[in-house]
């Protein structure tokens, strides 16, 4: 007869077999399938016409991915580094215990609570040189004002940073805010006995005790990045030309527009080795602290 004990542990085994079974079906098994299809020669239709890494020679060969990487680059530097800083400082205001702080954190934390889509559409007609900021600057008497660098190959990419910007920065704030808030009382006290300026209490002390909300806001911002697509999509179509290309979309372009299974699935393929490689160090960093932590 079973014991109470393997008889919960069987029922909690039979309630998670259903996720169990999606998870192997859906994820593990899409992923295995497209990695299979990078090394065919996949065209309209998914065939097993085995063509080794030929598919990824030609990717890399390729001057439209090579643009969409590089732009990929460019506003991951820019978005990531503005992101953190922006939503420390965010949460730095916010933890001086303002008035209304509920109300802060709601209209900060409100951009990221849209889709990329929205977020895409609402700057398009921002930045649109007819519609938005400049005909808005222009209508006040300023008549030689320009901002129409939506239009431009050289700055459209600025475009995407400031609007990924304004809709992740309040998230980056809620994760900073949450790690301030755990920070000991006694260090301010301390601080205020030696008469330590405020600024370097954040700079030397505080932001140092942020490593593991740093971290996190980090991942999960390059994780963003690196799935860009709607952002692009919305805001510019990959335009002018391929100014604003970004790996996502070459993806979805030669997938279901150009009917290029194979190399699409190659460049899919390129980009989840690419998220592999900024979350594995992660975790293991993780595992670390957590190890020491039980130790």
């Amino acid at each position: 007869m079973a014991s109470p004990r393997m008889s919960s542990r069987a029922s909690a085994y039979s309630a998670l077999l259903p996720a169990f079974i999606v998870l192997a079906v859906v994820y593990i098994g899409s992923t295995v399938w497209t990695m299979w299809m990078s090394l065919t020669g996949s065209r309209m239709l998914p065939n097993n016409n085995f063509v080794g890494l030929r598919n990824y020679e030609i990717l890399f060969s390729n001057d439209r991915w090579i643009t969409s990487v590089h732009n990929l680059a460019f506003f991951g530097v820019l978005f990531v580094a503005i992101s953190l800083a922006l939503g420390f400082l965010l949460a730095v205001a916010i933890d001086q215990k303002v008035r209304s702080e509920d109300s802060w954190r709601s209209v900060y934390l409100y951009p990221y609570s849209m889709s990329f889509v929205v977020t895409g559409l609402v700057w398009q007609w921002l930045l649109n040189p007819t519609l938005g900021i400049q005909k808005l600057v222009r209508d006040m008497g300023f008549e030689t004002f320009t901002f129409d660098w939506i239009a431009h190959a050289e700055t459209v990419l600025y475009c995407l940073v400031i609007a990924g910007v304004w809709h992740a920065a309040g998230l980056v704030m809620a994760i900073m805010l949450a790690g301030l808030r755990g920070v000991d009382e006694d260090i301010w006290k301390a601080a205020r006995v030696d008469g330590l300026p405020t600024w370097r209490v954040y700079a030397s002390v505080v932001t140092p005790m942020l490593g593991a909300s740093f971290a996190t806001a980090g991942v999960l911002l390059s994780t963003s990045v690196v799935r860009l697509y709607d952002l692009s999509v919305a805001m510019t179509r990959g335009g002018p030309g391929i100014a604003s290309e970004v790996p996502a979309k070459f993806v979805m372009d030669h997938l279901f527009e150009r009917a290029n299974i194979s190399l699409a699935t190659a460049a899919a393929t390129s980009m989840l080795i690419t998220v592999i490689a900024v979350v594995a160090p992660y975790m293991y960093w993780r595992t670390r602290v957590a190890a020491r932590g039980r130790a």
